[in-house]
C-alpha cells in the first residue's frame, strides 16, 4: 500500500491507539484520517527544491472502483514494507510458507479419510455359524413332577467372525463377538425359520427382517414349548452393502463370476472388451459383440451406454442359505456340534480409528488460540509501522504532508457525501455555466415540483 493511505478502504478502522510506551498517541480531531496516512512516507530528496517535486500522494491515488477491488491482506501476513524494516521477519514468512504446505497436506488426508468413511474398503471374512438347541423341563430326562413347569427348548442361531482363519471351537457359543466387526445379524437382510406345522399350526413360520428391526443383534433365538423332537429349516437371505447379484448361466460363462455387486461386473464386461479388443475403431462408444457376448446381449454391436440396462435382465438376487437343525430334547445340552462357514465382506477394521482421526482433527481450538495470538501480534506490528510512517513522512516534508493530508480529506468528504463529480475549481469559473446543458438544468430545477411548506422556486 502506498500513500494514498486516506482511501476509503480503510475508513471504518477504529482511531489509532497507544500501542507501547516508545510511541506517541494523537489526539488531533484528525485521527481517522492521520491513521489512513499511515501508508508510506512522503520522501523528498535532499538537495532538490520543494516547487520541483511531485508529491508521491498524487501518483499513487487509485479511484473509488480501485479502492473496492483491492484485496484485504491475510492478517497472519507481513507486509514487505514491515519485512524491510525486519530483516529478522524472514523466519516468520518461512515459518508461514511451511504452514501453508502442512495445512494442504493435512486438507488432503481429511478429504481422504472423508471418502474411504462413505465407502469403507471391504475385506472378505469367514462367517463361522453355530445352530444349537437347549432344552429344559424334559420327561425323559427328569422324572415327572406334579408340579413340574411345561417342558421347553430353545433354538439359538449365533455366527462369529474367523481371525485369520482360526477356528475358536465351541469357545464361540459363549464367547463374545469382536466390536470392531458388524454384530451378526448386520449380515442377512432376512431370516426365516420353520417348524413342522404339525407341532406347531398357529405360528410354525418365524420371520426376521432388517428393514423392521434396525438394531443389530448378536444372533436370534426361537422358545417353544414341547416335549417332541422334529426338524427345523432355517433360510437365511445375505444382506450385502452394496448389494450383490447371482449372474446368469450365460454371463458368468463370459466373466467367470457367480455373485458381484453391478459396477463390478460393468468393470469386467469392459476389462473383457478389452482384452479381446472389441471396441469398435470407428466409433469408440460401441464395441463389437464375439459369440458368447451375442448370447448374453442377442446383437452384434453394442454401445457402452446399454450395457447397464442390457444385463439386468442376466441379474438375479443370490440364492439365499437353506440350513436344517434337528432339535433333540435328550443327552447334552446344548445340542449340536454342526457349524457353517459363510464368505462375507467386513469393512475394514481401520475405518473406527479413522473416524476417530477425523474427530481428533477438528478439534483445533489449541491452534486457534494460536493464531488469534499471532494475529494480534501482526495487526500491532502494522500499527506500529504505519504510526512510525506517518511521523517519519511529517518530519521529512511537514508542508507537503500536510496539504496532501488535507487534499486528500477533502476527496474523502466529497465522496462520502455523494459529491465526487463536483469541481469546486471548475465552478469557480463562468465558463462552466456557459454549457449547453445550463439552460436545460435551470429550465428543470424551476419548473419542478413544489414540496408542501417549502421555499423552493415554484411554491407558495
Amino acid at each position: 500500500m502506498q500513500a494514498q493511505g486516506l482511501s476509503l478502504n480503510q475508513s471504518h478502522t477504529s482511531g489509532i491507539t497507544n500501542l507501547g510506551g516508545s510511541s506517541p498517541s494523537i489526539s488531533t480531531p484528525s485521527n481517522l484520517s492521520a491513521k489512513r496516512m499511515l501508508q508510506k512516507p512522503p520522501i523528498r530528496p535532499l538537495g532538490v527544491s520543494p516547487t520541483n517535486t511531485v508529491s508521491p500522494l498524487k501518483a499513487m491515488e487509485l479511484s473509488a472502483a480501485a479502492r473496492r477491488k483491492k484485496q484485504k491482506l491475510p492478517e497472519k501476513q507481513l507486509q514487505d514494507k514491515v519485512a524491510a524494516i525486519l530483516p529478522e521477519s524472514a523466519l516468520y514468512t518461512q515459518l508461514l510458507e511451511f504452514e501453508a504446505r502442512v495445512d494442504a497436506a493435512l486438507s488432503r488426508k481429511k478429504v481422504d479419510i472423508q471418502e474411504a468413511l462413505k465407502n469403507p474398503p471391504c475385506v472378505q471374512k469367514t462367517l463361522r455359524i453355530y445352530v444349537f438347541n437347549t432344552f429344559a423341563n424334559q420327561i425323559r430326562t427328569i422324572p415327572k413332577k406334579p408340579n413340574a413347569e411345561a417342558p421347553t427348548w430353545t433354538l439359538k442361531i449365533i455366527g462369529r467372525i474367523l481371525e485369520d482363519g482360526v477356528d475358536p471351537d465351541q469357545a464361540a457359543v459363549v464367547q463374545k463377538s469382536n466390536p470392531l466387526y458388524p454384530k451378526f445379524s448386520c449380515f442377512f437382510k432376512r431370516v426365516t425359520i420353520s417348524l413342522d406345522q404339525r407341532l406347531y399350526p398357529e405360528n410354525h413360520i418365524i420371520m426376521w427382517e432388517n428393514a423392521r428391526s434396525p438394531a443389530p443383534q448378536e444372533g436370534f433365538e426361537v422358545k417353544r414349548k414341547g416335549d417332541r423332537e422334529f426338524t427345523v429349516n432355517i433360510r437365511l437371505e445375505m444382506n450385502y452393502v452394496p448389494e450383490k447379484f447371482k449372474l446368469s448361466p450365460a454371463l458368468m460363462e463370459v466373466l467367470g463370476i457367480e455373485v458381484d455387486t453391478r459396477p463390478r461386473i460393468i468393470a469386467a464386461i469392459w476389462h473383457y472388451v478389452k482384452a479381446r479388443k472389441l471396441q469398435n475403431p470407428g466409433d469408440p462408444s460401441f464395441f463389437n459383440c464375439d459369440p458368447p457376448l451375442q448370447r448374453v446381449f442377442g446383437e452384434e454391436r453394442m454401445r457402452f451406454t446399454m450395457v447397464s440396462q442390457k444385463i439386468s435382465q442376466h441379474l438375479f438376487p443370490p440364492q439365499p442359505i437353506h440350513l436344517e437343525h434337528k432339535i433333540k430334547l435328550s443327552g447334552n445340552s446344548p445340542v449340536g456340534t454342526a457349524c457353517y462357514d459363510v464368505l462375507v465382506d467386513v469393512p475394514f477394521p481401520i475405518q473406527r480409528e479413522l473416524s476417530a482421526l477425523l474427530a481428533n482433527a477438528e478439534k483445533n481450538k489449541e491452534i486457534d488460540t494460536c493464531d488469534e495470538a499471532i494475529c494480534t501480534a501482526i495487526r500491532k506490528i502494522h500499527e506500529h509501522r504505519r504510526r512510525r510512517a506517518f511521523f517519519l513522512g511529517f518530519s521529512q516534508s511537514p508542508v507537503e504532508f500536510i496539504n496532501a493530508l488535507i487534499e486528500s480529506q477533502s476527496r474523502d468528504l466529497k465522496l462520502v457525501a455523494g459529491e465526487a463529480s463536483r469541481s469546486a475549481e471548475k465552478e469557480r469559473r463562468s465558463d462552466f455555466f456557459n454549457q449547453p446543458w445550463v439552460e436545460d438544468a435551470v429550465i428543470r430545477y424551476l419548473n419542478r415540483k413544489p414540496v408542501a411548506g417549502s421555499d423552493a422556486p415554484g411554491s407558495t
